[in-house]
């Protein structure tokens, strides 16, 4: 259906039952739920540390133990529903270092992590072009260089050895 055909569709249906689809449409999505919790009662700062935490919990279990593989997809997704909430470009680029940030904890926990490499790259590109698009660079650049430079210095170590490598390194 396009925006056109919802707008007509809308403006056939009365205020009570525009009410009821809404709060049907509260009821089902909890996407929708977040939206206009958000569009009652705008917190932006609240609404950011509440992204936050859900990012951290993509790539720690609770007792702060890494998870296997976070979900790129799933981070999108958050960054994507984050943007859609709060339109402050500053807030979107400290998510988005925020997520640089946890991701390079995540890895000091790792053993392998050079496969993480071109991904983190591109996380890190996608993150400097939004910050230069949006005119950040004078807020965001030296907290950007530092996890420039310590993800460099992750990748140039490279996969720590296991136990079973450490063996040969006797004999």
């Amino acid at each position: 259906m396009s925006k056109a055909a919802l707008k007509k569709a809308l403006k056939e249906i009365d205020r009570d039952g525009l009410a009821e689809i809404i709060c049907e449409m509260y009821d089902a999505r909890p996407e929708a739920k977040e939206y206009l919790e958000f569009w009652i009662n705008p917190d932006v700062d609240k609404e950011l540390d509440k992204y936050k935490q859900k990012i951290f919990k993509l790539f720690f279990i609770s007792e702060g133990k890494p998870r296997k593989s976070p979900g790129f997809t799933d981070i999108k997704t958050r960054v994507k529903y984050f943007t859609s909430l709060c339109v402050d470009y500053e807030k979107t680029a400290d998510l988005m270092l925020y997520i640089l940030d946890i991701y390079l904890l995540w890895l000091m926990e790792r053993r392998h992590v050079l496969t993480h490499k071109p991904r983190v790259e591109k996380f890190l590109d996608e993150t400097t072009v939004y910050l230069e698009n949006h005119g950040l660079e004078h807020l965001y650049s030296l907290r950007l260089e530092r996890l420039r430079n310590d993800l460099e210095e992750i990748f140039e170590r490279g996969d720590k050895p296991t136990r079973r490598d450490w063996g040969r390194w006797w004999r």
